[in-house]
């Protein structure tokens, strides 16, 4: 048995089916529908959330409240005395701070236990890049200390870039002003975002259309990606799986890579960056 047991949210984009054959617990934030409550374990398929949406629903979204963090982190316990949680962007959601205050209950109910909460501040496939890198090391033997102070001192060479198909999601969630969506709607512009130090979803760039979008992000991780080797290099989409495996291809084709985890963007994300989004993820000397 591993020294130590690794948890996780949704928001990391890992698959289920990783997540079962590496044995790491989820936690998930919900999402409504019209008026239809979704997780998880209880799902509306991919497409069709995007379908949706590209038929104008409106989707919201809640975070892990501190009794679905405990929930997680009492199963974890009862086979394991420490848990390592890599939680979405404190930038982005309350579900890290949800998930402290339930590990500091238990551990004070629990003496002997060990719960360490990680702010990844990542979102998508760039949290679930530093899980993977978290289960390796796990898996190689390394020490919970070992492996939290990996995450810690590499999360801000996790870089998190990606760019959206339809600015108006971005308009609603408050990430650009109605004045951009409508002139850059109107100019087929696309923009290039990224996560900050501090979590927070930013702008970087922008370029006309929607090839170019996808180059750019291509050309980003050749301006950042530094001294890294990156063996494996991470793609999320928001249901345009074409454009993800063309991302793929200028990135195997540019650094040689071979190993590629690539997922949509769950519903959770996906709410707030729409159909289309593309998302890049390596490490990197830089966000």
């Amino acid at each position: 048995m591993a020294s130590f047991f690794i948890t996780t949210d949704n928001n990391g984009d890992l698959p289920l089916s990783y997540l079962h054959a590496h044995d790491v617990g989820l936690m998930s934030l919900s999402y409504m529908v019209d008026g239809q409550t979704y997780d998880t374990f209880r799902p509306m398929p991919v497409h069709e959330f995007y379908e949706r949406m590209r038929d104008g629903a409106m989707p919201t979204t809640a975070q892990v409240n501190p009794e679905n963090a405990r929930a997680v982190f009492e199963d974890a316990l009862r086979t394991h005395d420490e848990v390592l949680h890599l939680a979405f962007s404190s930038g982005l959601s309350g579900s890290y701070q949800s998930a402290r205050i339930a590990a500091d209950e238990l551990m004070e109910e629990q003496p002997g236990k060990r719960i360490v909460v990680i702010d990844t501040l990542a979102a998508s496939l760039g949290q679930g890049l530093l899980t993977h890198y978290a289960v390796q090391m796990r898996d190689r033997g390394c020490s919970l200390d070992e492996t939290a102070a990996w995450v810690e001192e590499n999360k801000l060479h996790c870089v998190n870039i990606f760019t959206v198909d339809d600015l108006f999601h971005l308009y609603r969630g408050g990430r650009v002003s109605k004045t951009t969506a409508v002139v850059g709607s109107m100019l087929n512009m696309k923009p290039i975002l990224h996560v900050d130090d501090e979590g927070k979803l930013v702008a970087v760039g922008k370029v006309r259309g929607r090839k170019r979008s996808l180059e750019e992000l291509v050309g980003r991780m050749a301006s950042l990606v530094g001294g890294y080797e990156n063996p494996i290099v991470c793609i999320s989409h928001g249901d345009c799986p074409e454009d993800a495996a063309y991302v793929q291809q200028l990135v195997r084709e540019r650094f040689g890579v071979q190993e590629f985890l690539v997922n949509e963007v769950g519903p959770s994300i996906g709410a707030h960056s729409g159909p289309g989004t593309v998302a890049l993820f390596f490490l990197g000397d830089r966000r």
